[in-house]
């Protein structure tokens, strides 16, 4: 056998996503090449380490032993770099965090610095829903959360980072009669959803119920990118965070729509089990939003804490 370390990461990434696809997404790399790299490790068994039923790729019972191996191989290739990093003075390690998807306008410009001041530093940060961000740090497979609602079920400790505001929404070309009341508002046009599980949704609805509104048409798309092209291209409205929208409102694509009870406010937290033990990079990057975060706010974010619809 002779598999390469890089084939080894591509099938772990495979393993873990159950997709070529979301694999090359998460690897930045081509489609092609991720294939082609997972179709030469695999060629060295003589048992099938994935399957495909129907159009669903899955991994077998031995393939999931090769993955827990080729996981213990790229951790202990990860120690040998960050004892030597630690030789030299340097910190040392991965941070890994699990972002709420619309956490990705943020978390990157708390993140930027620390990363730029500790080479020796790896990140690995993944963007999904509030659901899955959730699971995650419950079970251990991350440092942090980004959430904007805190887990009710969890012993956590958390570092308040920033306010998320949240605003009805729709197309610069929307129509709406002068006096029209919220509730037809809500009621006559078609309302676009994030998907279940996201916090972004949790608060449209909670809002909806609170005022006893019926939705005439429902649209459910599961990205914030996504809702976000729809109501551009005045498929509808919805309810979304200011803080993804802000190009789109100063080229004037789209507007808010005034609505008494909004905007939604709530806050990012950055969270971390009670009960983890962090590692020396975790604990650094702590120190360093302690330190930085307001400095940070207030280059970064002045538009929003500031901002009048």
């Amino acid at each position: 056998m002779n598999y390469t370390l890089h084939q080894l990461t591509i099938f772990l990434k495979v393993a873990e996503l159950k997709s070529i696809t979301k694999a090359s997404e998460s690897l930045h790399l081509t489609q092609p090449a991720v294939s082609i790299q997972l179709k030469n490790f695999q060629d060295q068994f003589p048992i099938p380490l994935t399957e495909v039923v129907g159009r669903q790729l899955f991994i077998t019972d031995f393939g999931l032993e090769i993955a827990a191996a080729a996981e213990k191989i790229i951790n202990e290739v990860y120690a040998i770099n960050y004892k030597t990093l630690a030789y030299k003075g340097q910190l040392s390690g991965r941070l890994k965090l699990s972002v709420v998807s619309t956490g990705k306008y943020v978390m990157p410009y708390f993140l930027a610095d620390f990363m730029k001041q500790n080479p020796g530093v790896d990140l690995n940060m993944d963007v999904t829903n509030k659901t899955t961000v959730v699971e995650s740090l419950e079970l251990n497979e991350v440092d942090f959360a980004l959430v904007s609602v805190l887990p009710k079920k969890l012993k956590i400790e958390k570092i308040e980072l920033m306010q998320n505001q949240l605003y009805f929404v729709g197309s610069s070309h929307s129509t709406f009669k002068k006096g029209t009341s919220k509730k037809k508002l809500f009621e006559n046009a078609p309302l676009i959803y994030r998907e279940q599980g996201s916090a972004t949704r949790n608060a449209m609805e909670l809002f909806i119920s609170k005022n006893k509104f019926s939705v005439r048409k429902k649209i459910e798309l599961t990205s914030n990118e996504a809702v976000k092209q729809a109501v551009l291209s005045g498929l509808g409205c919805s309810i979304m965070p200011l803080i993804g929208i802000r190009n789109e409102l100063k080229n004037e694509d789209l507007k808010i729509i005034p609505v008494k009870g909004l905007p939604i406010s709530t806050s990012w937290n950055l969270i971390w089990l009670t009960s983890k033990k962090l590692s020396p990079a975790a604990l650094a990057y702590l120190e360093f939003l302690n330190v930085e975060k307001e400095r940070i706010i207030a280059q970064q974010f002045d538009w929003v804490q500031n901002f009048k619809s």
